[in-house]
């Protein structure tokens, strides 16, 4: 059996702009009440009272941190200091957001998560800004945003030599450049992969090969 310790439960507050026909909050209300609504809603539908990750689901504008960001992301922290998550993230943001947020005297999120394309670098900017600053950098969608790494040569080789599968060797790519990957499978076997992964360790030549696919 899993115990409650073991898991690391992460959830996320999207504003109404990013959010579907499943409201969790009130939308007539003010931000910093959606934010505790969306929250109480997490915890009552996994019945616990403390979630370990509360993720601000990307900021209201692409171009930059907003004063709604900057509602929002207080919000948040009044209910990580409230005890009901441990820590605060931030989603779908470029280094530009991070820096703004940064400027605008915002606390540092403890983790950053988002889609990591290889075509794009593999978000080197944002991933060196976390690591600057001792974010944890959180990867996702590197299977399916990234489908010609899968089936490239290089990964398919290290593949063979390794006896492992071509998202093993992702994975491992992953945590080789300070990433930590997610994976958002349903699949058994494919949790079961995923989570033996951790035991392939690449070459630092391999990783660099791989990091080299970038566009």
């Amino acid at each position: 059996m899993v115990t409650r310790a073991e898991l690391f439960l992460q959830t996320k507050f999207t504003s109404r702009s990013g959010q579907d026909h499943r409201l969790p909050y009130d939308p007539a209300a003010d931000l910093s009440t959606q934010v505790a609504q969306s929250l109480r809603s997490s915890l009552e539908h996994l019945g616990i009272d403390h979630v370990d990750s509360y993720v601000l689901h990307g900021p209201a504008a692409g171009h930059g941190w907003t004063d709604d960001d900057g509602e929002a992301w207080a919000a948040m922290v009044k209910e990580r200091d409230a005890g009901r998550t441990r820590f605060l993230g931030v989603s779908n943001v470029g280094r530009w957001h991070l820096e703004q947020m940064a400027a605008a005297g915002a606390e540092t999120p403890a983790f950053v998560q988002n889609r990591c394309f290889a075509r794009l670098g593999w978000d080197r900017d944002v991933r060196a800004f976390c690591r600057e600053r001792g974010i944890v950098y959180q990867g996702f969608s590197l299977l399916t945003a990234n489908p010609e790494v899968l089936r490239h040569r290089l990964v398919a080789a290290i593949a063979a030599r390794c006896q492992a599968t071509p998202a093993q060797v992702v994975f491992a790519f992953a945590r080789a450049v300070g990433m930590l990957p997610l994976t958002g499978t349903t699949d058994a076997e494919h949790m079961r992969q995923d989570l033996a992964s951790r035991e392939l360790s690449l070459a630092a030549d391999e990783a660099r090969a791989i990091e080299s696919l970038a566009g």
